[in-house]
């Protein structure tokens, strides 16, 4: 059953918090358009700023289209409701361990991003894992792996899945899914979108049952270099802005 939110959550935030819930809203109104929701399963996580022990995350219950600004949940690093809106759903702590761990162990991420995408679950159970087939794939070439331990439950999983990501952006959850961990949503959301893409070519080239075509490993670690944000740009600056004009065309209703 879903419940009116109050009008007035604008007006208990801040301007800085205000602008990150219309921001996260729109990362999570974008993964259905593009295929990376799972029913009401998942989460996008974001920071708010000046407070690194404040995290924004879903309300448990919610399909990513109905996420609004205002229906995000304040939670602390251990997953304890700080604010809450909604009087119906709370948060699904159990799948809240992966993104604490990251937000705690991590002060230069601020959004992480996890998936249980059809393509990104193929590629975490292949045993070659993501392989640099096409540029995009290239991008991560370097993506680390962290083996499946069951679902997310245990909170002993975070030390080790903080130790497999290490400094990476992005990393491959074996036998489960993939995971994200940026500086900003805008940037998040460009990440996951392009290792989602990679997975996808993968897993058609694949089902060509034909020979792959595997570029030169020095061609391969030119072109990650090439894509990391400091000799190129962070990655999805020019992208966020054309973005939110595509939600706003279609429904500019994550912003209430």
């Amino acid at each position: 059953m879903k419940r009116d939110l109050p009008i007035n959550t604008r007006d208990t935030v801040s301007e800085q918090e205000w602008e990150t819930r219309v921001n996260l809203a729109a990362a999570y109104r974008l993964m259905p358009l593009f295929g990376m929701s799972d029913l009401i399963y998942n989460h996008i996580t974001a920071s708010i700023p000046g407070q690194p022990d404040r995290i924004l995350i879903n309300p448990f219950g919610f399909m990513y289209e109905e996420i609004t600004a205002s229906s995000l949940i304040t939670i602390d690093l251990e997953g304890n409701e700080i604010f809450n809106p909604n009087e119906t759903y709370g948060v699904n702590r159990a799948g809240y361990v992966i993104h604490s761990a990251v937000h705690t162990a991590r002060q230069d991420v601020h959004c992480v991003i996890h998936t249980h995408s059809r393509a990104g679950m193929a590629v975490s159970a292949l045993k070659c894992g993501l392989l640099p087939l096409t540029q995009t794939a290239m991008r991560f070439a370097s993506v680390p792996y962290h083996d499946f331990e069951g679902p997310a439950i245990d909170l002993g999983e975070r030390e080790r899945l903080v130790k497999d990501l290490g400094m990476h952006d992005s990393m491959v959850l074996r036998n489960h899914g993939l995971l994200v961990a940026s500086a900003d949503i805008a940037q998040a959301f460009n990440t996951v979108y392009w290792l989602e893409m990679a997975c996808r070519a993968q897993v058609d080239a694949m089902a060509c049952n034909a020979e792959l075509n595997h570029a030169d490993p020095d061609v391969v670690a030119r072109t990650e270099h090439l894509y990391k944000p400091e000799v190129r740009r962070p990655h999805g600056v020019l992208e966020w802005p054309a973005m939110l004009r595509y939600l706003d065309r279609r429904d500019p209703s994550y912003k209430n």
